[in-house]
């Protein structure tokens, strides 16, 4: 059977998620946005935002939210998006956050992320970057299921987009060792590790709720100045220098950091289809797992879609929030 063809799109690497909602109507659409206090995610919020969405901006700071509520309302002359308290890192939070949820649910955006420059731990003594970027939008997920359903029954659909990264082609997941308790902890492998993770969410939830009209992809803004990287050891802001100097990557604005989850989030093309990786606004192309980032720097890794590796880490992700 010949390989299917990535899906495509009319937009580019240069295109702003300002550009990618220019025609789209989203009156009536209730869309959650994590980490929507800073970076890409006040873009995306304020894309949403203009297309007419009410939009909830869940956030750890919600004083940091109040003023981006502020001025997403003065920017774009439309309804000021609610701001909720969230810290994906304290599974009391989580679960406050979604039993105050009432009603349909129609996109929910899984931007927030944390980059630590040393080994940090949960109190359930979780490594924090897989606890935070990957534990909580789970847990998260899970508890907003019903919600999402009943906005795929009103709106012909639900879609979840999960904001990976280009990092996840340095490490898959080491199930023998999830939180580095036996070997040496190094922030970008588990950094990595917890983007691999955001990728093989939107395959694994896919698989389960498409039935229920929910689809998540996953998505990689690119290379994007934020305040993700305040916490980069001198050995992680060398690694990004040397990448970018070896074309790697290039960096992007917030607003075109932005696009690619946008397009995730309204593109008729991912309507109904989900378990994808998107990249530069179009679904990216599958490389082998022993693929060099330089060579392949847009691709996406087989271990980041793998359905069999997605279904195990679910599995032992849903134990662990379980217990």
């Amino acid at each position: 059977m010949a390989a299917r063809e990535p899906l495509a799109t009319s937009f580019t690497a240069a295109t702003t998620a300002a550009e990618v909602v220019q025609d789209v109507d989203l009156t009536g659409v209730r869309a959650i946005v994590t980490g929507a206090s800073s970076g890409i995610g006040v873009e995306t919020a304020r894309a949403l935002t203009a297309a007419g969405a009410r939009v909830t901006l869940a956030v750890r700071n919600t004083a940091a939210g109040d003023a981006v509520a502020a001025t997403i309302e003065s920017s774009t002359g439309r309804i000021r998006p609610r701001v909720v308290r969230l810290d994906l890192a304290d599974r009391a939070s989580v679960a406050s956050f979604v039993e105050a949820w009432s009603g349909p649910l129609h996109l929910l955006i899984n931007n927030a992320g944390v980059v630590t420059g040393g080994l940090e731990r949960t109190r359930e003594g979780w490594e924090l970057q897989f606890a935070t970027n990957h534990l909580g939008h789970l847990a998260l997920a899970v508890g907003l299921h019903d919600a999402l359903a009943l906005g795929a029954s009103e709106r012909d659909g639900a879609r979840i987009v999960s904001v990976s990264s280009t990092a996840h082609m340095r490490s898959g997941i080491d199930f023998d060792d999830l939180h580095f308790e036996r070997r040496r902890y190094d922030p970008q492998i588990a950094y990595a590790q917890s983007k691999t993770a955001n990728s093989l969410f939107a395959v694994e939830a896919t698989r389960l709720w498409a039935s229920d009209g929910i689809v998540a992809n996953a998505v990689n803004p690119g290379g994007v100045a934020t305040g993700l990287q305040r916490n980069f050891t001198a050995q992680q802001k060398r690694s990004l220098d040397a990448a970018e100097a070896a074309g790697v990557f290039t960096y992007k604005t917030l607003q075109q950091g932005a696009a690619t989850t946008m397009v995730a989030a309204v593109a008729p093309q991912f309507a109904h289809s989900g378990g994808h990786y998107l990249d530069d606004s179009q679904e990216a192309y599958t490389v082998p797992n022993d693929a060099d980032l330089a060579q392949h720097p847009h691709g996406v890794k087989e271990w980041a879609l793998d359905p069999a590796l997605a279904k195990r880490l679910w599995a032992v992700s849903t134990d662990l929030l379980s217990t």
